[in-house]
């Protein structure tokens, strides 16, 4: 005996995808690379950071990497 294969009950909608995300999901993210930057840029409010400025190193390493 064949077996009966199941039918869609709707046909596929053959649209574009609309995906809306809530502000908050942008939002937050944002906030916290606006944070992350402000105490590179900023590292005397970085307490736990000892010795020189890592931004500088960091700098100073691309524009040689750069200059090759």
């Amino acid at each position: 005996m064949p077996a009966r294969t199941p039918s869609r009950p709707h046909p596929a909608t053959t649209g574009g995808v609309d995906i809306r995300l809530p502000w908050w999901a942008l939002a937050l993210p944002a906030l916290a690379f606006l944070a992350l930057l402000a105490l590179i840029l900023n590292p005397s409010d970085a307490h736990a950071a000892t010795g020189g400025p890592a931004i500088t190193h960091l700098l100073e390493r691309a524009q040689q990497l750069l200059a090759r």
